[in-house]
């Protein structure tokens, strides 16, 4: 899956040869979300290997191949710098439990988009996401969800995302 959008940016599906960009990129999107919750003071960098290897059993090993294909799996989409990746965007498609809310049970997730700094302001993240948002469709998800920076916020609300009804919560064990 290779294709280009209105602005001309060329998204791909993510391969094995993309893992150490696309932990770069990861490592960068948390950088700039600060904070504790997102770069604690006690966290180390063992999380970068663990992503990798995650990675590594998720991406074709050598082919534009659908890694993630079906009602349920990943999706990571790229699109290529001069030297490396310039964006990169990953949703994941969970089957849950069906209800009145959730008609089939199957809710999509946007885990982050982020664009190399030297790339910004060019349509990536918002040609990574319209195709996110193709597979969710093709997928027959019922309902996305993501979190927002300040900064894509505004690219969100435009394509349609809009508050969730349900107070959010977290707990760690």
């Amino acid at each position: 899956m290779s294709r280009s959008t209105e602005n001309h940016t060329a998204v791909r599906q993510a391969m094995e040869g993309d893992i150490a960009e696309l932990v770069r990129l990861r490592a960068m999107l948390f950088d700039d979300l600060g904070g504790d919750f997102f770069a604690p003071a006690s966290g180390g960098d063992d999380w970068l290997q663990a992503l990798a290897a995650v990675l590594k059993e998720q991406l074709p090993a050598g082919t534009d191949t659908d890694a993630g294909s079906g009602t349920c799996g990943v999706r990571i989409l790229v699109v290529d710098g001069g030297s490396g990746l310039a964006a990169c965007g990953i949703g994941t498609i969970e089957q849950r439990l069906p209800g009145p809310h959730l008609r089939n049970g199957r809710i999509g997730q946007v885990i982050g988009v982020v664009t190399d700094p030297g790339y910004r302001r060019l349509g990536h993240s918002r040609s990574i996401m319209r195709g996110l948002l193709d597979w969710f469709r093709e997928s027959d998800v019922t309902r996305v969800d993501l979190y927002a920076s300040p900064e894509g916020e505004p690219l969100y609300r435009e394509l349609g995302f809009t508050d969730h009804p349900d107070p959010a919560l977290y707990w760690r064990p």
